[in-house]
C-alpha cells in the first residue's frame, strides 16, 4: 500500500515516473507521449517531458492499465434516485461495504453538479427523475472527457425494451428493472469496477 500511497496527491509525472505507474518501460512511455498517444507538455527550455494526472489517467484507462496506484482502491459511487428509500439503502450497504464512497442526488440536476465534483466511478441511475429522464443524464456524462468512461448502470420498474435499448445508446452500461435485489447490483457493479469479490458475509441481502 505504501508503494501506491505516493502517487495519490501527485499531479504532475515525469516519464519514469509514469512508467512506474503504468508498469512498462520509459521508453513506452516516450514513445507514447511522442506520437501523441499520451497528454502532455515538454519544460520550458528543456527535452523534459511532464504528464499531467488527467492525462495519465486517460491513457490507463484507453489501455485498460489499472489506476489504483493514482486512485486508491476506494471506488466512488453516485445514487441518483428521487426515492429516499432506495437512496438511504444504497447509503447504508455500500457505506458498509469498504470498497465504496458514496454521493446521493435526486435530481439530473443535482446529479450534474456531483458528477463535476465527486467524478464517480460509477453512477447508479433511476430512469425516471422529477426533472430529465437517463437518457439525458447518460448522454451528458458520456460528453465530458473526465466522465467518459463512469460506468453507469440505470434502474426503473416502468420502461419497455425500446426505452432500454434508447438507455444503452445512450451510454448506459447496463439495466436493472425494479424492484431490484441490491444485492444483483453490487455484484454488477464489482464487475463493472473490476473490484475483488466482497468478503462480507451477507450485509447486502436486502431488496428494493
Amino acid at each position: 500500500m505504501a508503494g501506491q500511497a505516493k502517487w495519490l496527491d501527485k499531479k504532475i509525472f515525469t516519464t519514469g515516473e509514469a512508467a512506474e505507474v503504468c508498469k512498462v518501460s520509459q521508453q513506452t512511455i516516450i514513445r507514447c507521449f511522442d506520437a501523441g498517444r499520451l497528454g502532455g507538455f515538454r519544460v520550458p527550455g528543456s527535452k523534459f517531458r511532464r504528464i499531467p494526472r488527467e492525462e495519465l489517467l486517460k491513457f490507463m484507462r484507453a489501455n485498460s492499465i489499472p489506476t489504483d496506484a493514482l486512485e486508491g482502491s476506494i471506488r466512488r459511487v453516485l445514487v441518483v434516485d428521487d426515492d429516499p428509500d432506495i437512496v438511504d439503502l444504497f447509503e447504508d450497504i455500500l457505506g458498509r461495504d469498504g470498497r465504496f464512497e458514496v454521493r446521493s442526488a435526486g435530481t439530473g440536476y443535482d446529479a450534474g453538479l456531483l458528477t463535476e465534483s465527486f467524478q464517480p466511478h460509477l453512477i447508479v441511475l433511476d430512469y425516471m427523475l422529477p426533472d430529465i429522464n437517463g437518457n439525458v443524464v447518460c448522454e451528458r456524462v458520456r460528453s465530458m472527457p473526465h466522465t467518459r468512461h463512469t460506468k453507469i448502470i440505470c434502474v426503473s420498474g416502468v420502461v419497455n425494451k425500446d426505452e432500454i435499448d434508447q438507455l444503452k445508446g445512450a451510454g448506459a452500461d447496463d439495466f436493472v428493472k425494479k424492484p431490484f435485489d441490491i444485492r444483483h447490483i453490487i455484484a454488477r457493479m464489482v464487475e463493472l469496477l473490476d473490484l475483488p469479490a466482497s468478503m462480507d458475509g451477507g450485509n447486502s441481502a436486502r431488496s428494493a
